[in-house]
Parts: structure tokens; sequence; C-alpha cells
């Protein structure tokens, strides 16, 4: 009995090639469709979510910078369980100067950042801000928590987070409603930052007021995570349970109230002038002025003791913020949205100005008006711009944005701003009344996922942006602005938790908004994506979507694979940069003696003579003498076709076909083009392809020709004309990093060489002498 051969393991390790499969679904990653949320991504026909309720009242203290409230919560169970046990959310702890957001805050000082002798720096900005958290009293003061029957309730307070006990669950279906006092010192916005605080004027000493995560709200509970009770660190946002909500705001008489909601009551708070234009501008032309610059100037001269409530109704929201100030200038316009008009408004104080009253309810209405093309159309009646000392933060209806112009300290008409300021205000704007459609409407998992609110929202920014004006310089979009992070160190995938984001603009906002502009021009096409993306919106606005649901209706609604590009866009590091290697040009061989030996001299003809060559053309040769020398090998050179060769050719022919010998006499020519993937992403290879007689064409090879080697690709073409040049993503559409190698044959691309003077060194006894 002869044993079978064995092959070692080495060798055969040897015969196996490493197969990176950047096609593989997604279906690993993905949550298993159920009846909630199913594989199409649109929401099952058990979806559920809760509903919270709130009525509010709250006082704000002018001169102690705090905010005193009481409010009642109904909580409805529409989910299948029992809950024995509901959470809340208590934003404001977040600025306990003992909270899990101020202690573990990383320093960045250079020394952290990049080590040096030379020791720490640090921006005065930067060190004002730490150490004022460290020292401030911030924090809720939670009382008088107890359930409809007056009883108190038992609590537990977990940093950002509030736990309170049932003594019964409750039940599917079944409501909960309980009621709580509390308070808290509000922070100054240029000091501690955050998404809301107070700003003051030196010259008169009157403040903004814009306050948000300013009460007690419920955690959200869902068939995802259960209660979503992630801590909150400063960075992942908000997620929340829609709901209506009454509140009214005790204030200072001489102050205007912005706030999410409608206002029931203007017949108490405003004058009777006011709340004429306050009817005008629902069909007015242009925005019309409800309190005017004279009007605003003389409640900063006021000083009163006397108090307003304002009340506002809000319904079907997930969060409710507010402004006030006597500072306040108020416009407002009409805007049509589907068969409803929105009252677009804007709040800021003269220092605003001419920006404000120029710009900002225009681009509320300009806003509403691109969003709704390709989402749905703006469902709530108000929408708001307030300017204060928050740069851009939004929430339902209202929206905080910062930019102003600088004015002269000397003389106060003098008001300048840049180009920067200008279009920066224009762009804040759009992104943050965007922001009401995601996530405030279609009401992602901020906490969790960044990208599916700013990315989106980017997205949809840049292409209102572009509706604004030719050549509006937009930063985030255009695939060429996101290669300089594409290619950077220290990133992570876009589907990163938020609190663990690094580089956090570029990721959540710049790098999936880009993701999806590529997606459409370049992937799907515009009719296809515009449809896809309107679809996931319509599905979801006022529900609360994940990823997945966003990654499959895209793929259900269009009928494209996308797994590939949400696993190399959203899942890895990987960047674009396609390299053409190699371009063979060929013709096919006729097998007719006659042709080949012809096309033969004519390549040995055209090859360059060497230089020996060229030197030994006056050379005098022995045959030139004797011709007797010459023999049959001088008439008759190694291209000559014999009457063997030729009977050889036809004997090979002989068994071919007819379609066969047919694809023998083929004209044209034939272009292998080589590509390698050096980037690791896999794209589409656009190509443009130039011709002898100046002919340009464009050729684009779908992704799918790397899936069976994500590194390596070759394509074959036939064509009738030469190629002179080809060139890989002419139009920089696919965010490739390095455009050198996107030429065959090679270009020299232009570049600067930039000149500096060297540093003179230190001389300090000449620095000492001049001082005397």
């Amino acid at each position: 009995m002869v044993a079978s051969a064995v092959l070692p393991v080495h060798a055969q390790t040897w015969t196996k090639q490493p197969f990176d499969d950047k096609f593989r679904q997604l279906e690993e990653i993905l949550p298993t469709p159920n009846d909630y949320r199913t594989g199409s991504g649109a929401p099952g026909h058990k979806y559920w979510q809760q509903q919270a309720d709130y009525t509010i009242q709250v006082k704000l203290d002018e001169e102690e910078k705090r905010v005193t409230g009481s409010e009642t919560i109904t909580y409805t169970n529409n989910s299948p369980d029992r809950l024995s046990y509901l959470w809340l959310q208590l934003d404001q702890n977040r600025f306990d100067k003992n909270s899990d957001y101020n202690l573990s805050m990383r320093a960045q000082t250079r020394y952290v950042l990049k080590p040096s002798n030379a020791g720490d720096k640090q921006s005065l900005k930067d060190f004002r801000g730490r150490t004022s958290r460290q020292n401030f009293e911030g924090g809720y003061q939670i009382s008088n928590l107890k359930g409809a029957n007056g009883k108190p309730l038992r609590h537990i307070i977990n940093k950002t987070m509030m736990r309170i006990d049932l003594d019964q669950p409750l039940l599917p279906g079944q409501q909960f409603s309980f009621s709580l006092d509390w308070e808290y010192n509000m922070v100054e916005a240029k000091t501690h930052g955050g998404r809301g605080g107070y700003e003051c004027f030196e010259k008169d000493g009157n403040c903004i007021f814009l306050v948000a995560q300013w009460f007690p709200r419920m955690a959200v509970y869902d068939d995802v995570n259960g209660w979503q009770n992630k801590q909150f660190l400063g960075r992942g946002e908000f997620s929340l349970e829609f709901g209506n909500y009454e509140i009214s705001y005790d204030v200072p008489a001489d102050h205007i109230v912005a706030s999410t909601g409608t206002l029931v009551n203007p017949e108490q708070v405003l004058s009777g002038p006011q709340q004429d234009r306050l009817k005008r501008a629902e069909t007015a032309k242009k925005p019309v002025m409800i309190v005017t610059e004279k009007e605003a100037r003389a409640n900063e001269e006021d000083d009163t003791s006397k108090r307003k409530v304002w009340t506002f109704k809000a319904d079907n929201v997930r969060d409710v913020a507010w402004a006030s100030s006597r500072k306040f200038l108020w416009d407002a316009w009409g805007v049509k949205s589907g068969d409803n008009t929105v009252l677009a408004m804007s709040y800021y104080p003269q220092e605003g100005n001419p920006l404000w009253e120029r710009y900002s309810t225009q681009a509320i209405a300009h806003t509403i008006e691109q969003y709704n093309k390709y989402s749905f159309d703006y469902p709530y009646p108000v929408a708001i711009s307030v300017n204060g000392p928050v740069g851009g933060m939004e929430y339902p209806m209202m929206t905080f944005n910062g930019p102003r112009p600088e004015i002269d300290k000397e003389d106060e008409s003098k008001r300048t701003y840049s180009r920067r300021t200008k279009y920066g205000l224009i762009s804040v704007i759009i992104h943050e009344i965007g922001h009401i459609y995601f996530p405030m409407i279609v009401n992602s998992d901020e906490r969790q996922w960044t990208w599916m609110d700013e990315g989106l929202n980017t997205y949809l920014q840049f292409l209102a942006e572009q509706a604004w004006e030719e050549n509006y310089p937009s930063r985030r979009g255009e695939p060429r602005k996101i290669i300089d992070y594409m290619v950077s160190a220290k990133q992570v995938p876009i589907m990163t938790n938020s609190e663990s984001i690094l580089q956090f603009g570029n990721n959540a906002y710049g790098k999936p908004a880009t993701a999806l502009n590529i997606l459409r021009e370049t992937i799907m096409g515009r009719e296809l994506f515009d449809y896809a993306f309107r679809e996931y919106s319509q599905r979801w606005k006022f529900k609360r979507p994940m990823p997945a649901d966003f990654f499959r209706t895209m793929e259900d609604a269009s009928a494209v694979d996308l797994d590939w590009f949400w696993r190399g866009w959203f899942y890895s590091t990987d960047h674009v940069d396609i390299s053409i290697d190699d371009v063979r040009f060929m013709q096919v061989n006729t097998d007719d003696p006659e042709i080949e030996a012809e096309w033969k001299r004519e390549r040995h003809e055209a090859a360059p003579r060497s230089l020996t060559e060229q030197r030994n053309e006056e050379l005098h040769r022995r045959v030139d003498d004797y011709s007797e020398l010459k023999d049959f090998y001088n008439e008759h050179d190694e291209f000559t076709v014999s009457p063997k060769n030729t009977k050889d050719a036809e004997g090979k022919l002989k068994p071919y076909e007819e379609w066969e010998r047919e694809l023998l006499e083929t004209e044209g020519n034939f272009y292998l083009l080589d590509f390698s993937n050096v980037g690791g992403l896999v794209m589409p290879i656009i190509l443009a392809i130039e011709y002898d007689n100046g002919d340009v064409e464009e050729l684009r090879i779908p992704a799918e020709v790397w899936r069976q080697d994500p590194k390596q690709a070759s394509i074959q073409l036939w064509r009738e004309e030469v190629i002179t040049q080809v060139t890989v993503d002419p139009h920089w559409e696919t965010a490739d990093a390095d455009i050198s190698n996107n030429f065959f044959p090679r270009k020299i691309l232009p570049s600067r060489l930039e000149l500096f003077k060297d540093k003179k060194k230190r001389n300090l006894m000449k620095e000492m002498q001049s001082e005397e």
C-alpha cells in the first residue's frame, strides 16, 4: 500500500492568495429585519414609539442669570413592554464642575499635541473656559418630584440621567403623569461654550438669553436599544421623544421672547401695532418688521420691574428652545410650504445689522424652499433664526446663529463685514434651519450617530447653497475639499459613536456630505438618488430611523447595490486613489504572412536608430566595392514571405470556422488599460479618452470592475481612432487623492516653489544694549 502524498502546511499556504472582498454584503453587520424595521428600510407594520407631553412654567431671573421652572410630564407607553421605571435626561448636569463632561475633558496644550522642550502653550480662550468650568456652580437643583396623586416618587440621579421607580409597572397603552420643580444657573456662553447661555453687552448692560436643554426631558425608549441612557458628555447630542407642549415664560416686561411653537397670547405681550404687523407678515411680499429698531432701542433704555408671561403651544415636537431679550428686533415673512404658510422669523439685536435684516429671514425662506424639494414639505407653523452668543444650534422651529458685522468702536454707524462673515451667516442659517428637517422631524439618534443628522443635513445644505447664487463658496460637499482629511492620520470611520469621533467636523459633517454628493452625481445619478432620498425622508419623518434604515432604503428605492459604497465610505478609513499604470496598444494578428511581414517591417523602420548607426552612415562598406559579395540574402530581408510561409498559414487557418476567420480580419485598435487601487477605496473609474483626431470620449467604468481583485483591474477597449491620452477622474468627482497618477502618458503638473528667509540667530547682547 502506497501512502498518499501530503503537502506540508507551509506549501499549502503558499498557494493561497489573500482576498479582501470590498463587495461583501452588509447583512452580517446590519441588524436583522423584524416587525418593527423591515429589510427594505421602511418602518414595519408593528413599528411604535413613545410619547411625552409637557406643561411647563418657567421664570427667567435676569439679574441672577438663573432659570426656575415647574413641569408636568404625561408619558404614554406605546411599546409592547412593561416598564417598571422611567429615565429622564438632565442635560444641565453637564455643567456641574464634577461632571463626566468636565472631568474627562482632555487637555489641548502643545505638550499633549506635540511634545516640546519649550513647555506648554494654551490659548487664552481655552484656558478661560477650562478654569471657569471647574468653578461654576452648574447643574439642576430638583425638588418636589411627585406623581399625579401627589405622592413623592422614588428616584435616583446618575450624573446626567435620572431614574424614576414606579410603584406599579406601566403597561402597554397606559399613561403616567408626574411633576417636578427645578432650577439652575445659566452659563455665560462665551466662557463655558455649549448650546445655550447668555451674552451681555458692555455698552448698555443688556443681555441676550438663549435657553436650551433647559428642562428635564424624557429619555428615549425604543425597539433597538431599550432605554437610551448614554451619559451626556457634550458632543453626542440628543435622542428624544415626540410630544405636545404648552409653555409659559415669565420674563421682564420689556423682553421679547422667541420660542418653539405658536404664540397663543399676543394680545397680552405685544402692542396693537405689533399684532397688526404680525398678521400682515403672513401675506407680505417681503419680511415685515414686527419689533422695529426704534422700539428695540426704547426697550433697551427701559428700566422696569414689571414682568410679562408669554405662552406658546407646540404640537408633535421632540424638544423646545427659547430666547429672551429686550434688545431684539423682530421681523417675519409668510412662506408657502405645500398648502400651508410658515412664518419665517428672525430675532436679533441692532448690532446684527445690516447683515441680519437683509439675509436672515431670506435664508430661512430659501432653506424651506430647497429642503422641501428633496425631502418633504416643512410641516410646522414657524421657523425662527435668533442671533446671540451661540454660533449655530438647532431645535424644533428654532435656531441660534452667531455671525455679526464688525462695528467701529468710535463710530457705531460704521459697520463692515467680511466675505466669510456674510456667507458664514447665510450658511449657518441654512444649516440650522435644515436641522429642523434632520433630526428634529426625521428623528435620528444624535447621541449615537452624529452623521445621521449632521452629514445628511450638510449634504442638503450644499444643495441649498448652490441654489442661492452662482459660485457660492460652500465649505463642504465638493469631493476635492475632503481629500486632505481622507489622507490624514488619526481617522476613525464615519460609523463611530459621537463621543469617540476624531476630527469631528470632517468626519461627521464633511465626509458623509461628500459621500452623498458623490453617490448622487457619480454612482446613482440624480434621478435615482433624489427619489430614494425623498423616500427615506418621507418614510421616517416623525419617526426614529437607524443607520440600517437609511442604507436599506437608498438601495430599496433605487435598485442599486450600495453595500460596497457604505462599507468603503462609512465603515472604513480608506481613501480614493486610482492610478492608471499602463495603456497597451494592439491590433489583431491576421495570420496573413504578407500583412504581418509588412507590419513588422514598418515597426522595424520606425524604431529609433542607434547612435552607432547614425555615426556609421558615412562609413565605406566593402560590398560596395565588390558587388560579387552580394547574394540572395542581400535581396531578401528577414521580413520576406516565402511560399512555405504562405502554405503554413493556409494550413493553420484550415480548421477555423468562417466567423473565426472573419475575426482575424477585424480592423481597428485594441487597448488594454491597467489600473491599481492605491488608496484602497473602490470606486468607479471615470475616464476621459483623447484621440488623435481631437475627439474626447468620456467612459464610466462601474465600481464592480474591482469585485474580483480590489487592488488591480484591467479593461479592454476597441476603437477605430488612435488614443493619445487617458485621464482618470477628469472632473475631480471621486475625491481622488493623487492626480499625478491619473494620466497616461504621465503629465508634468505645475506647482509652486515657496522661498523663505532664514531666521537670524538671537543676539542677546545686542538686544540688551538697544534697550539702554
